[in-house]
């Protein structure tokens, strides 16, 4: 695809996001962002019954073209395809910095690889959730679980070796 096709692409996914929306019966919710250029996105991901697999997967968001185009085509890729979760988290960087155009999203990457990044969050929660429901953790339970983590101050890094 040229440069000119491309842009033209990536503004129509922009303008007419797919698979935009909250997904009421998701399996997972998982909000991410990229403070550097003020872009924010929820991703919404349901999962295959008993399956390690995505049934379906929508995001919300606000953010400048490229992250929100990237979102649109991920979310539309995704659906289509179907694929396992090992598939997503195997899905290299690189695979959909190619995808937007090395020549537009390799001057953004964080931008580009919102998306991305989230969906590979959204799968390791629901991976997470199951394991715990799995150990016999309830509903409410996972959720203060979650809550917890989410509120935890970050641990302190190790003191330095005394010096020899």
């Amino acid at each position: 695809m040229d440069r000119e096709t491309r842009l033209a692409w990536l503004v129509d996914h922009y303008r007419r996001p797919r698979h935009v929306g909250t997904l009421p019966d998701a399996d997972a919710r998982v909000p991410g962002g990229n403070p550097g250029c003020g872009d924010i996105i929820t991703m919404y991901l349901k999962a295959e019954a008993g399956e390690n697999r995505v049934a379906a997967v929508s995001f919300e968001g606000v953010g400048c073209t490229l992250s929100q185009a990237a979102a649109s085509i991920l979310a539309e890729r995704i659906n289509k395809d179907r694929p396992s979760f090992e598939e997503i988290l195997d899905y290299p960087q690189e695979q959909m910095i190619e995808l937007l155009g090395r020549d537009i999203a390799e001057a953004r990457p964080a931008c580009a690889l919102l998306a991305l990044g989230t969906l590979k969050v959204a799968v390791k929660t629901v991976e997470m959730n199951r394991k715990l429901r799995a150990a016999g953790h309830t509903e409410e339970q996972i959720r203060e679980l979650r809550n917890m983590m989410l509120t935890a101050p970050a641990a302190a890094p190790a003191p330095a070796a005394p010096p020899a």
